[in-house]
């Protein structure tokens, strides 16, 4: 093997900064630039020199080419290298050039096939440069491997602000890295991880990720497959989270249980201000179940819904939302697929006259409310209320026509009986009913059905209305299955303490998600049984956790702790010599201090008899002396 290819092979960011030790002539011109006295842009030309050399020996050390634009454009605070194909080994050589580049803060490198090793490179060289703050990696291939390579940088960088990795083909559980990372990581401002595969248990880590993190302002998860589970879950993570301003949900299939969902986030969410739902499946009903969410919320400023199934219903439903709600800053609406009606742009206009800057986007006029056809009637069943509503029977109707009684007249007879009798039948309902009773063309009609209508009408119309409550329960019923799993993930999301300490300050006792404080993770205090910062508990061990006191909170209602004892031996009342204190035991004296939980502990139940109990000897001894006497 060349030597060549063994310096390929063994080489690293520490053999690299030799390189630029091994340049006599740039270390001469340092050790110059100490002793002598050069201008400020002297000073800078020598240093973009370096930094290119350093670029050309690594290009040729890892076999590639170097290119022309990063040369050119060495010192700018962007060096724009998307489209490139530099490859892994070509990312390999920038990653050398910018160990120690302090110009550039944004860098470029979107659709340069680095793949998860070209990655690596990349971000053992961010653990060493301070300066980038801005990175696009998008379009690379990175997948599963790149993801770990990136959140383990994240977990060491403290420049990163903006980081874009859309299209690189992170699938369902590579959302768990980027959860980790940024649960401590508060710098990143920017994450953009669009155009990816997260799917459902992706939107549980990306809960997760948002809940946890108090600094992410801008988040894209567009073009992703979050549908219903991934939506729900990830809709708990945005009720609790405090920071996050601009999200981009467009294009993940959410439906109507995520726009349920997303309602739900909104009535506690008081720090978005833009929200991307474009093309997401929602319809009016949907439309519908998130504007109770903005009758809520206070801080939402854009909405767009464009490309989803809404009709006029469902614009007039946000316009009236908006129009009834005072409190709402919403400023723009994108439903530019809708065409609305004249009715829609009356209240638009009288909407705006109250908010002058709300602006609307919509398709144009020409839509029309869909209007359900008009149920058709049965003929048997107007004929049967009419009979009723006289309290007549069947032979009484007809008897002029039927004299014999026998319940057959001709067709003829029956549909001039009927013209000329005052029921509320037209004429194509008269033809129908004679196609009825008259099934075989016989010319005669045998209204003894009609008799039998009242029975059969009354069982369709309950097997109707046993259909249309069967189908509003299981909606129902739906509904609180996406409820629950939103309070199950709402829950998943929140620490798992006795009390809850809200924004506002007041205490809320934890009885289970139904009573959540939308309240940053970071802010939560965990709170056990005391509010005292005097009050310790034993953990199992000699050492103890003080709790801190919490200023400005009401008193609460401590939990409910037995204390099981065994019961007093005697009235005396001593403790025995070998028996730990109070504080020992983990219980703290309630008389030194009635404000303390333990003051409701259950006390220990004395003894029913204080005399010593006999022996089983003694009570037979004592029966045979009574039966002696």
């Amino acid at each position: 093997m060349r030597s060549d290819d063994m310096n390929v092979n063994h080489l690293s960011l520490d053999s690299l900064s030799l390189i630029e030790q091994e340049d006599s002539d740039h270390v001469k011109i340092l050790d110059d630039e100490s002793e002598t006295e050069l201008d400020a842009q002297e000073v800078k030309t020598n240093d973009l020199l370096s930094t290119g050399e350093i670029y050309l020996q690594a290009c040729k050390l890892v076999g590639v080419v170097p290119v022309r634009y990063f040369l050119r454009n060495l010192g700018s605070d962007m060096i724009n290298m998307n489209h490139h194909g530099l490859g892994p080994l070509g990312g390999k050589a920038l990653a050398i050039a910018f160990v120690t580049d302090v110009h550039t803060t944004t860098l470029q490198l979107a659709d340069n096939f680095l793949l998860a090793e070209g990655a690596k490179y990349l971000m053992e060289m961010l653990r060493t440069n301070l300066t980038i703050q801005h990175l696009n990696l998008s379009n690379n291939h990175l997948q599963s491997a790149g993801a770990e390579y990136v959140a383990k940088m994240l977990l060491e960088n403290i420049s990163i602000i903006s980081l874009k990795l859309s299209g690189n083909q992170f699938g369902e559980d590579d959302a768990r890295w980027f959860a980790d990372a940024l649960s401590s990581n508060y710098r990143v401002k920017e994450l953009d991880l669009s155009h990816n595969r997260f799917c459902g248990r992706g939107g549980e880590h990306l809960g997760q990720m948002i809940a946890n993190n108090d600094g992410l302002e801008v988040l894209d998860l567009s073009w992703n497959h979050l549908r219903m589970k991934g939506a729900v879950a990830f809709c708990a993570g945005l009720k609790v989270n405090s920071t996050l301003k601009h999200l981009d949900l467009s294009w993940n299939g959410f439906g109507n249980e995520g726009a349920l969902a997303l309602g739900e986030a909104l009535k506690f969410n008081n720090t978005l201000i833009d929200l991307n739902l474009n093309n997401n499946r929602i319809t009016d009903e949907g439309a519908s179940m998130l504007c109770k969410g903005l009758e809520a919320n206070d801080t939402l400023r854009i909405l767009k819904l464009a490309y989803n199934s809404l009709t006029v219903e469902g614009a007039l439903t946000l316009i009236n939302v908006i129009r009834n709600t005072p409190k709402t800053a919403i400023e723009e609406i994108n439903i530019s697929n809708v065409l609305v009606n004249e009715n829609f742009v009356q209240l638009l206009e009288l909407t705006c006259q109250e908010n002058p800057s709300l602006q609307v986007q919509y398709g144009g006029v020409g839509g029309f409310i869909a209007k359900k056809p008009r149920k058709r009637i049965d003929p048997m069943k107007i004929i049967q209320d009419y009979l009723d509503q006289r309290k007549l029977r069947l032979w009484d109707f007809f008897r002029n026509i039927d004299k014999d009684g026998t319940m057959h007249v001709s067709v003829v007879d029956f549909r001039k009986a009927v013209q000329q009798s005052s029921i509320p039948l037209e004429r194509f309902q008269i033809e129908e009913l004679i196609q009825r009773l008259d099934r075989d063309g016989t010319g005669m009609v045998d209204y003894r059905g009609l008799a039998d209508t009242r029975k059969q009408m009354m069982r369709d119309h309950r097997r109707q209305l046993r259909k249309v409550e069967s189908r509003q329960k299981k909606e129902k019923q739906k509904s609180d299955r996406i409820l629950k799993t939103f309070e199950s993930a709402v829950e998943a999301v929140t620490p798992h303490s006795s009390m809850l300490i809200s924004a506002s300050g007041v205490r809320e006792e934890w009885s289970g998600p139904q009573h959540f404080s939308a309240t940053p993770l970071s802010s939560w205090h965990h709170i056990v049984m005391s509010n005292s910062s005097r009050f310790s508990v034993n953990n199992m061990s000699s050492e103890h956790i003080h709790l801190p006191v919490i200023a400005g909170a009401t008193s609460y209602k401590p939990l409910s702790v037995r204390s099981y004892s065994q019961p007093n031996i005697s009235t005396s009342g001593h403790k025995p010599p070998n028996s730990k204190p109070a504080s020992a035991q983990g219980i703290h004296d309630s008389t030194s201090n009635p404000m303390t939980p333990t003051a409701n502990l259950t006390r220990s139940r004395p003894a029913l008899n204080t005399k010593p109990t006999p022996k089983a000897g003694e009570k037979n001894k004592k029966r045979r002396q009574r039966k002696g006497k």
